[in-house]
């Protein structure tokens, strides 16, 4: 078993080694103090509880910080997990110190309505404190690392949990910091739980090939420094094998074996100089063969984590690929420890609040706007996804998030610009606003002062938190009418869903007592908050469903149903269906006022089987029974969402879809199907017909129609024209 004393030589001997000048007095101080207030607690195997925070301590101290950011790590869970106070820490030590501890401390309140509520409180209040002082973090990924280097004594599905956590948050938010080495210990340590038959499978295989790999990567290590020296190029060189998780993800994305993959050595050539840099560059490319495409510049184009390197993808004598990186020592240095060895160098505690991290200021934006899921959601995209960048008309950079389209551009350059935008260009082309912009792109938003502001499609588009956050920020101000409307059909549809008395809200005797629940001055206040997707249903419900549920078990809420059931009528009788409110011919269950639309995805027509969906901001959405896009039904996250629909006892209205006819090509074809609808006395809103490789044409009609028995007979006049083969239905 680990011992106190073990550890404490080691952080100290880390702390000797790493960060001379260090107040080893105060830290001596720190660690009997911690000691002394975890004095009773053990780890889970059975060591003293002081052991983790000495191991977080040293880990801190490896990256070369500060006297204050060991201590924090120190202290690190004597406010979460004793009686010690924000205030003793502040009084003994520093408030300083004590402000770095609070910052690592997770949230202890437990009326949580699930985990990712927990889970995304804890990160907001740890991006607050990393705006504030960088080292928050720092000594919150230490934490983790220890935790994951341990994590063999936590049940299996504890291990499954927060190794879950560790790929999705903790190791890109490492990656995102920088720091490579920590984000390539935490890949590799949640691999080990997550897959560990793959994990073994690949650790086994290295093993097994181990001699055989240092062989070549000796014979290539002696020709790059023999090279180099003869040159006089002083450096240092040395080889390794890439990751395990790197190799993992590279065999799942490549669908490969190991034995197929080549590409898994990396070099690296660390000399004195940027200049020497390029120059071993040229050397490199003498000696081995480079593969076009391989090579990327990170010292003239550095990434946004300030990772410098020149990278290179050569071919040897062998026939094997591998890679080169060349940097120099500084450049190493933050590879490897990124924002750690930036604040060591730049010497300042607030690193977070310089124009290299201002993205931490963007994930606060606006927060409280946003749902748990959704923030986690798009914490993942903003922060640990690859970037894209392009440039402003006057060649301002701005990076967005990969896969961002104008919306997203036009939303980081201001609010103002995305709430009046009509349009995009791209390289000086028109493009649709959904188009996803690539690096290098020039991008100008073009806009009006009549425009209406966003769509509410938008929020679906779109790729950035911060744009989402300020398309709802709009929505919550300019639509509010029109979200209540929204908001309440879902919050109605919900509560039904569950089984629950709509009745009970409006009740005096219980409104106000549910309405404190949720937080919130009114119940117009709750529908207009989801109607913006600022709340969504299912998690306003969740919050008060028990307590109505218990207020349910005491005097009964005067609900219809409940007062006198002998009175009930079968809803689907025909006077019930007489006394709903039909919207564009169509018959919402249980409401009465919304809007309609229909979709775009199966146009369905009077006669359809139909069914509705609530969405966000445009009211039920009107789908036929077996289009693709309603398998969701069966998703306990979207069931709610899914109501009961019927077609109102009206032919009038016409109604648009689309046939898509498969066709063997021929001379004159085209002319029969228009004569052939012109004889149907169809109305046509639109027809294009397009050659395919394989001799067959596909020609695509939309139309009106009034029911599905006028479409099927149209359909069947046209299967009647030779050469037609087919005729489904298709998008609108």
């Amino acid at each position: 078993m680990e011992t106190f004393e073990d550890h404490y030589a080691s952080m100290v001997d880390t702390i000797t080694r790493c960060m001379p000048g260090a107040n080893l007095e105060l830290i001596d101080r720190a660690v009997h103090y911690a000691d002394a207030k975890h004095e009773y607690q053990k780890r889970k195997d059975g060591s003293p509880y002081i052991i983790h925070p000495l191991a977080v301590a040293e880990i801190v101290a490896e990256m070369g910080l500060d006297t204050d950011a060991v201590l924090g790590a120190i202290l690190h869970d004597c406010i979460e997990d004793t009686d010690a106070s924000h205030d003793d820490i502040a009084t003994i030590f520093s408030p300083t110190v004590a402000e770095l501890v609070e910052g690592v401390t997770k949230l202890t309140r437990t009326d949580f309505t699930s985990q990712e509520e927990k889970q995304m409180e804890n990160l907001r209040k740890m991006f607050m404190a990393m705006s504030k002082d960088i080292r928050v973090v720092l000594i919150k990924i230490a934490d983790r690392l220890h935790n994951m280097r341990t994590m063999q004594y936590q049940t299996p599905k504890k291990q499954i949990i927060k190794c879950r956590e560790t790929m999705d948050i903790y190791a890109p938010l490492a990656h995102r910091l920088g720091m490579q080495k920590m984000k390539w210990e935490l890949e590799d340590l949640a691999l080990r739980y997550l897959d560990p038959a793959g994990y073994a499978e690949l650790t086994d295989h290295l093993s097994a090939q181990k001699d055989q790999d240092e062989n070549f990567m000796n014979s290539i290590q002696f020709t790059i420094k023999e090279k180099l020296s003869e040159n006089g190029i002083h450096n240092t060189t040395y080889g390794r094998i890439k990751h395990i998780y790197s190799i993992y993800r590279k065999m799942k994305a490549q669908n490969k074996t190991l034995d197929e993959l080549y590409d898994i050595y990396a070099f690296r050539v660390i000399v004195d100089s940027e200049i020497d840099c390029y120059n071993v560059l040229g050397h490199i490319h003498t000696i081995f063969t480079p593969i076009p495409g391989r090579f990327k510049d990170y010292i003239s184009s550095p990434k946004p984590n300030m990772y410098k390197s020149l990278h290179t993808t050569v071919i040897g004598k062998q026939g094997i690929p591998f890679e080169v990186q060349i940097r120099t020592w500084e450049m190493h240095e933050t590879a490897e420890y990124g924002i750690a060895a930036h604040w060591k160098y730049k010497q300042k505690a607030g690193a977070g609040s310089e124009k290299e991290f201002e993205w931490v200021r963007r994930l606060l934006e606006g927060q409280q706007d946003t749902d748990a899921e959704d923030y986690l959601e798009s914490l993942k995209i903003d922060m640990f996804n690859d970037q894209v960048f392009v440039f402003t008309p006057k060649g301002k950079v701005v990076g967005l998030p990969a896969g961002a389209i104008p919306i997203d551009f036009a939303y980081m350059i201001h609010s103002g610009v995305g709430n009046a935008m009509v349009g995009a260009k791209v390289n000086n082309r028109i493009v649709n606003i959904d188009t996803k912009l690539r690096n290098g792109d020039i991008v100008e938003i073009l806009t009006s002062k009549s425009a209406r502001g966003p769509s509410r499609d938008w929020l679906t588009i779109c790729k950035s938190n911060q744009a989402r956050t300020k398309i709802k920020q709009w929505f919550k101000k300019e639509k509010r009418e029109e979200n209540i409307v929204h908001g309440k059909a879902s919050f109605e549809a919900e509560m039904k869903r569950l089984n629950l008395p709509v009745s009970v809200i409006s009740d005096p005797n219980y409104s106000s007592q549910l309405l404190e629940k949720l937080a919130y001055a009114a119940w117009d206040d709750l529908y207009a908050a989801i109607g913006y997707g600022g709340m969504t249903a299912a998690k306003a419900v969740g919050k008060i469903q028990e307590d109505i549920k218990k207020l349910l078990k005491g005097p009964t809420v005067p609900d219809p149903d409940r007062i006198n059931p002998g009175l009930r009528i079968n809803p689907d009788s025909e006077e019930v269906r007489r006394n709903r409110h039909a919207i564009n011919g169509v018959i919402v269950e249980d409401i009465d006022s919304c809007m309609i639309k229909f979709s775009k995805c199966c146009a369905p027509v009077p006669g359809d089987d139909i069914i509705g969906f609530i969405t966000r901001g445009y009211g039920v959405s009107v789908h036929r029974s077996d289009c693709p896009n309603t398998l969701t039904r069966t998703d306990p996250r979207q069931a709610a969402r899914w109501v009961h629909c019927s077609w109102a006892n009206s032919d009038e209205q016409p109604f648009d879809t689309t046939l898509e006819l498969e066709c063997a090509d021929r001379d004159g074809l085209v002319m029969d199907v228009s004569t052939a609808l012109f004889a149907a006395k169809v109305r046509m809103k639109g027809f294009n017909a397009a050659e395919m490789p394989d001799g067959r044409s596909v020609i695509t009609i939309s139309f009106e129609v009034r029911n599905v028995a006028e479409l099927n007979k149209i359909r069947s006049k046209l299967l009647s024209i030779p050469n037609v083969i087919a005729a489904k239905r298709g998008q609108y």
